[in-house]
């Protein structure tokens, strides 16, 4: 057994090396915040401009979500044949192109077909990321840095509110959009330092390369057991598409999508999308007030996902499913209640606060956490591919629906308050969800919770 001191050293240098890989391959979480909220303050003039009625405004949102649907189906060959790296690299040069395209358009149709392709690479690193990011960590940390990513996320969202507002004064949507390009440049430069996973390279062939990269990330000491428990889970697998609807991984299938519809359909992630329209619907009518109201909401949104960060491998991963589902459904229940009865301005900020801290520190970084961890390495592409092909599916239906819902709601009840109490009762069935089938995975390895599917399978 090496000297404490030394033993120390050794896991300062694995956990700092695991941390600045995350960071970089979480940008690709930045980019897919930034890109999904860069509409939310565009919307309004985009309204304006092209004249949109609800469902036209609902499709100018949604549009992206087109493209990452496609994304997750294209990260199974991408990943799986060119590695997860270079598949990011290719993410990153997609939203190049939105960016540019969205800025330019002469109509609707134009706009919406470059979202189109932007949601293609944000579907390739919603995927992707997480799933590079948990391969490259070690057990002990996995829980918190794929937690970076959410937390890139939320960094991206809160960016690009800020850029809306200062864009809102001239009315510059056009710039809003070109601004993507900069992040997108940036982390296409950084992906080239990155190196490949030690699971993808072990499935190639490549051991002693895995192994390398192993004794970085895992330690020395630590890096030949990781790797003869990769070989051994690999030699395992069938890597087929029937290999995920054996006894055992269908649960583990049925988890993923689950949670990756519920993370959408619960409704708080549509309401940061939608968070200026609502303020200006609750009484910030001014475009650049209503804006600046989603700010300090985001700052909120960050504070919280740090928590998360924090918790997430100390406290566990269903602790934070359940309490965050129950504080979900308990605001959305209060939002509903506001708009029944006119509780305008401050009152709706301060309930979009409590309904975002709980979804952003529980269902929105554990659902893509969960999703990275309880796959076989052979099966994990395929299988995060059709969660993530779920989540989009339902934030399109959820991005789509919520305007003409509103409109709805309004025009047959007089307020919108039953979208928000449909929203809450999806949440108390998530908490059952959670409650009932959703597994711990805190400090186990990811080839120890794959194997457990198979025994669960086998009782």
């Amino acid at each position: 057994m090496p000297p404490l001191d030394t033993q120390a050293q050794s896991e300062h240098q694995t956990t700092s090396y695991a941390f600045r890989i995350a960071i970089v391959a979480a940008l690709g979480g930045f980019l897919f915040g930034y890109d999904i909220s860069i509409i939310s303050g565009a919307l309004i003039f985009l309204k304006s401009e092209f004249n949109l009625d609800p469902y036209q405004q609902g499709f100018a949102v949604s549009s992206a979500a087109i493209g990452c649907i496609v994304g997750p189906l294209v990260a199974v060959a991408l990943s799986d044949a060119i590695g997860r790296r270079r598949t990011l690299v290719v993410a990153a040069v997609l939203l190049g192109i939105s960016a540019i395209g969205t800025a330019l358009p002469r109509d609707m149709l134009q706009f919406n077909l470059f979202r189109i392709v932007g949601g293609v690479g944000v579907g390739l690193a919603s995927v992707v990321s997480p799933m590079y990011i948990a391969e490259m960590a070690p057990a002990r940390l996995r829980g918190r840095l794929v937690s970076v990513n959410q937390l890139a996320i939320v960094t991206g969202l809160f960016i690009a509110i800020v850029v809306s507002y200062a864009l809102s004064f001239s009315g510059s949507w056009r710039w809003m959009f070109a601004s993507t390009a900069l992040p997108a440049v940036c982390w296409m430069a950084w992906l080239t330092v990155l190196p490949e996973s030690p699971r993808w390279l072990a499935a190639r062939g490549r051991e002693p390369e895995a192994l390398a990269l192993l004794a970085k990330s895992e330690g020395p000491a630590q890096a030949e057991t990781a790797l003869r428990e990769i070989k051994e889970s690999i030699a395992e697998e069938t890597g087929g598409l029937a290999e995920l609807f054996q006894p055992g991984m269908r649960l583990a299938l049925l988890v993923a999508v689950m949670l990756a519809i519920l993370q959408q359909m619960t409704g708080v992630s549509i309401l940061l999308v939608y968070a200026p329209t609502i303020f200006k619907s609750a009484g910030f009518t001014a475009t650049s007030d209503a804006i600046w109201q989603a700010i300090p909401l985001n700052v909120w949104n960050i504070a919280c996902t740090a928590v998360a960060f924090w918790l997430v491998d100390r406290l566990g991963r269903r602790p934070l499913l359940l309490i965050g589902t129950t504080g979900m459904a308990v605001g959305l229940i209060i939002m509903g209640l506001c708009f029944q009865f006119h509780w305008s301005g401050y009152p709706v900020v301060a309930v979009m606060f409590l309904c975002v801290g709980a979804y952003v520190s529980s269902l929105a970084p554990l659902t893509w956490l969960i999703m990275s961890e309880i796959f076989p390495t052979r099966i994990r592409g395929r299988a995060m591919s059709i969660a993530g092909v779920a989540l989009w599916l339902s934030f399109f239906i959820g991005s789509q629906t919520f305007p003409p819902l509103i409109s709805f709601f309004e025009g047959k009840f007089g307020s919108p308050a039953g979208v928000f109490w449909l929203f809450a009762a999806v949440c108390v069935f998530a908490f059952g969800f959670c409650w009932r089938l959703v597994p711990e995975t805190k400090g186990r390895t990811l080839e120890a919770i794959a194997a457990s599917w198979k025994q669960r399978g086998q009782g």
